[in-house]
């Protein structure tokens, strides 16, 4: 069984993007993230310390969101997957990046990507190959 600790909806405005308007101008991103644990000793103890704090997640997934600009959801998503799974006790995270209001030529509702990422994967850093 693999037990599960979900923070989905984080929003926020961003300039992350290839194209000039949305590093100018900035659009809505939706982050969902999933993160792999064992969620048997927090169910025991009831305790905070046992578990992860969604709170903190948030607050990493803000922290990274709103560094220096990316020209690709990809990076920006493992961007989030590595800082989350270097501060939490988690076996592995799953990270949905959506850009809500994509600068296309038409209607589209969403844009992203998503990646699993576990302990131990190599992560590319930014303008490392991979």
């Amino acid at each position: 069984m693999t037990d599960r600790i979900i923070v989905s909806g984080i929003r926020f405005h961003a300039r992350h993007g290839a194209t000039r308007l949305e590093r100018e101008i900035g659009v809505r991103y939706f982050v969902s993230v999933e993160m792999e644990k064992d969620l048997h000793t927090s169910m025991a103890s009831d305790s905070l310390e046992d578990t992860v704090d969604y709170a903190k997640v948030h607050q990493v997934v803000l922290e990274v969101a709103r560094s220096e600009p990316f020209y690709l959801l990809e990076t920006l998503a493992g961007e989030v997957a590595g800082r989350l799974l270097a501060n939490f006790p988690i076996l592995a995270v799953h990270v949905e990046i959506r850009k809500e209001t994509p600068v296309l030529d038409g209607i589209v509702d969403w844009v992203g990507v998503k990646i699993e990422r576990r302990q131990g994967d190599k992560i590319p850093l930014r303008g490392e190959p991979s």
